[in-house]
């Protein structure tokens, strides 16, 4: 029996090491997000002060990343939560409720009483008993000078018959994270991954959790076999035999003081349910053939008609020392389950005439704008050769031409362009990661997301389709120019007064101000 005993200690040692670092990172932690409570507290008192349901049309909502966008189980409709901005000097979080209506092409704004606190990088998954539901757990609060963060462990279900919020306590559950990702599995919610930051730590998680939908109880599974290495920003899917595929993902560790190195994951693990073992999990590392992903973080992943999972976007960081540089990307995968293969989404182009894709030329920015947009260089479709070095040690080589992230279909030059050359621009989504998608009736859908053009980070409020079935091309529902986009230099301080009012846009004066009182 000793000897037993001493066997599962030492089995344990892993186990010991994440529960220390999280108790470190927790202790750290605690003052910042105390700190952040309070604020959380106020917008909280702010959104008690609506007591009943209103439904406002708007126009389509603010520019904003990592907020979820899901499908309604029975009507023609996408759900629009959460989501960040950030404007150059301030950090902007949201828990406004958009819902886009497919058939009529308009927005409406719900705000229904007692909502979650602003969050964003949550989850979101949607279940059709009760007439729908639209579960969310977790994500993160940040601090208005972007400085400090709260990672929520709450769970909340949108009744979307009766629209209405509701918290469900329920002991045994994930920690606080941001960057997890869950899916629904029968009658379960199945958590996987995510992270914790603080100003001094961090940690990934690796942690798999279920949330049964009939009895509202956690409960931590145990894997057997070798599961994916901890990360967040993972693709995370049910395949049509009932297991689920994680890919990819992101995590960082400490290399030295001060200095960390990201790892971009390209791995591929099966989470099975074991036949006959209730509760009984196990984990299995696959490899996929075919047109694998080129590695990258910040992704967006959906899932298409035929059960494959989609994939779109991203970006591919180049770490040099202390550099990073980002190669944003716009290209689609899909991954067939059934076949464990890769495919690349390679678009047939309109059927009527064969068109010649034309990229990156621009309406010039006229005098200051063009100095405070770094002139054309800015926006030019750029050639990219790089050498990525997956996890399985091969080289892969990599040629691409990036192009310039203006909004798709915009006209080149009303003066000078004619028809003919015209009508050959390409509509396409500009390169972008952390961008929302979702399915509805075999047609993708995918708002806005967020590129680096330089030292600015460019937020887009833009909307397009992709009929799946047909493959042709993208349609742009809601257009962007990212060159009017305000953006306010860190130097700027004595503006920021000003600055600050009405960046969250999106039609709502009384949010506006709400955000705007807590200055960075």
């Amino acid at each position: 029996m000793g000897k037993k005993g001493k066997k599962e200690k030492k089995g344990r040692g892993a186990e010991k090491t994440a529960a220390k670092m999280e108790k470190k990172v927790s202790k750290r932690s605690r003052k910042e997000e105390e700190d952040l409570e309070a604020l959380i507290a106020h917008f909280q008192t702010l959104d008690a002060k609506k007591t009943q349901i209103v439904e406002t049309p708007c126009s389509p909502p603010s520019p904003r990343l990592n907020a979820s966008l899901s499908a309604h189980p029975e009507k023609d409709e996408l759900i629009l939560f959460g989501g960040e901005y950030f404007n150059g000097q301030k950090t902007f979080l949201y828990n406004e409720l958009y819902i886009y209506n497919i058939k009529k092409d308009t927005w409406t704004k719900v705000e229904i009483p007692n909502p979650p606190p602003r969050r964003c990088a949550h989850q979101a998954v949607v279940v059709p008993q009760g007439g729908g539901q639209l579960w969310i757990f977790g994500g993160e609060f940040a601090s208005p000078d972007g400085e400090q963060f709260y990672h929520y462990k709450d769970l909340w279900v949108l009744h979307l018959a009766t629209k209405t919020w509701e918290q469900v306590r329920s002991p045994g559950g994930p920690s606080g994270r941001s960057g997890h990702r869950m899916v629904a599995w029968k009658r379960q919610l199945i958590l996987f991954g995510g992270f914790h930051e603080s100003t001094r730590d961090y940690i990934y998680y690796n942690d798999v959790y279920a949330f049964n939908l009939d009895t509202f109880t956690w409960s931590k599974l145990s894997p057997s076999g070798t599961g994916p290495t901890p990360r967040s920003g993972c693709q995370m899917t049910v395949t049509p035999q009932g297991s689920i595929i994680i890919y990819g993902g992101y995590s960082k560790q400490r290399v030295k003081k001060d200095v960390d190195k990201g790892t971009q994951h390209s791995d591929m693990f099966l989470l099975k349910s074991e036949e006959g073992g209730e509760g009984r999990w196990v984990w299995t590392c696959i490899n996929p053939s075919g047109a694998k992903p080129t590695p990258r973080s910040g992704f967006s992943v959906a899932v298409a008609p035929n059960h494959q999972t989609l994939l779109f976007g991203g970006v591919c960081d180049e770490e040099e020392e202390e550099n990073l540089q980002g190669d944003f990307l716009n290209d689609l995968y899909f991954y067939d389950a059934a076949k464990n293969r890769w495919f690349s989404g390679q678009l047939k182009g309109p059927k009527s005439e064969k068109r010649k894709r034309r990229r990156g030329k621009k309406v010039e920015p006229q005098g200051a704008d063009k100095q405070e947009c770094g002139g054309s260089s800015t926006w030019a479709p750029l050639e990219v050769i790089r050498e990525v070095v997956a996890e399985d040690g091969t080289v892969v080589t990599i040629k691409q031409v990036l192009p310039a992230p203006r909004p798709a279909g915009r006209p080149q030059s009303d003066e000078e362009d004619g028809p003919d050359e015209a009508d050959g621009a390409t509509v396409e989504p500009s390169p972008r990661s952390n961008a929302m998608l979702a399915v509805k009736h075999g047609r993708l859908y995918l708002y806005g997301g967020m590129f680096e053009a330089g030292d600015r980070q460019v937020t887009l409020s833009d909307l397009y389709c992709l009929d799946l079935h047909k493959m042709e091309e993208w349609t742009a529902l809601v257009e962007m120019d990212p060159e009017t986009q305000e953006w306010l230099e860190e130097t700027d301080s004595e503006e920021d007064s000003d600055a600050v009012e009405g960046a969250e846009g999106g039609g709502d004066d009384e949010e506006d101000e709400d955000s705007g009182e807590e200055s960075g």
